[in-house]
């Protein structure tokens, strides 16, 4: 028989296959809901409470830190994803900044929701859409709008004794390659953190990747795995030379450590 005149077997759908895309569609509608409500009646309440706006940002950072994590929970009641975090009690110290990769849509989601009152650098559209725009002004999260005061923002909330979440990436990861970093991370963390704590996040199977819509839900049940690395002290970093070259150094051994793990978790267990 010819096997180019073979019908092409599709892959099988496994997990409650239908069930998940239904359950992912309405945690999509819950989670614009929730943000629409975040805008219009919990903001407001808690902007009368008494304090400056730090305070107000502080206050914001921690309801949207509690919902985010009750959100995760919920998804993963609802049987879309399962996930495991290994060294969790180490994240949410003063002036750390938590450098992660972004291979899904959903990690600032999980880690904002794992280290309670953190800021986040987040991507600049955000201010833009009606269902989050309220939050990222509320919480004072810091645009990454290009604009060369974000390195500025960023480093004073570290040294302000803020936790600072950042991708260095900038966007979501491209499947099948290795992320990149850009140097804006490094350069911060030498600016204003007191320690750098790597996150390496991986996706099995890979799940609301770049360019991939919310509907196009994975075969199999996706599994996200985070893992704290070890700390890393910028000021060895700073005494070796110039800015330029401190952020040069610490920029490309983040790119190497990084994708170092990540090939080490892509590997088979046995």
């Amino acid at each position: 028989m010819d096997l180019a005149t073979q019908p092409l077997t599709k892959p099988k759908r496994h997990d409650a296959y239908y069930w998940r895309l239904l359950a992912t569609a309405c945690s999509f509608f819950l989670f614009g809901l929730g943000g629409l409500c975040l805008r219009l009646v919990i903001f407001p309440v808690l902007a009368c409470l008494p304090g400056d706006a730090n305070a107000h940002g502080r206050r914001a950072r921690v309801v949207v830190s509690v919902l985010f994590w009750r959100f995760i929970r919920l998804m993963a009641r609802a049987g879309v994803l399962t996930y495991e975090v290994q060294g969790a009690e180490r994240l949410g110290r003063p002036g750390q900044m938590i450098i992660a990769n972004h291979p899904s849509l959903i990690d600032v989601v999980f880690l904002i929701g794992l280290v309670r009152g953190a800021n986040c650098v987040v991507k600049h559209s955000l201010w833009e859409n009606p269902f989050t725009h309220g939050a990222v002004r509320a919480t004072q999260y810091i645009s990454n709008d290009g604009r060369t005061d974000m390195l500025d923002n960023a480093a004073d909330s570290l040294r302000n004794g803020q936790t600072l979440i950042l991708f260095p990436e900038g966007t979501r990861t491209t499947p099948g390659q290795a992320p990149i970093f850009h140097r804006g991370g490094a350069s911060i963390a030498l600016r204003g953190a007191q320690v750098l704590t790597p996150v390496i996040i991986s996706v099995t199977p890979s799940t609301l990747t770049k360019a991939e819509p919310w509907y196009r839900i994975a075969l199999r049940r996706p599994h996200f795995s985070f893992r704290v690395g070890a700390d890393i002290d910028p000021q060895t970093y700073a005494a070796q030379g110039s800015a330029p070259q401190a952020s040069r150094k610490l920029n490309d051994d983040l790119h190497h450590y990084f994708n170092k793990e990540l090939a080490q978790d892509e590997q088979p267990k046995h």
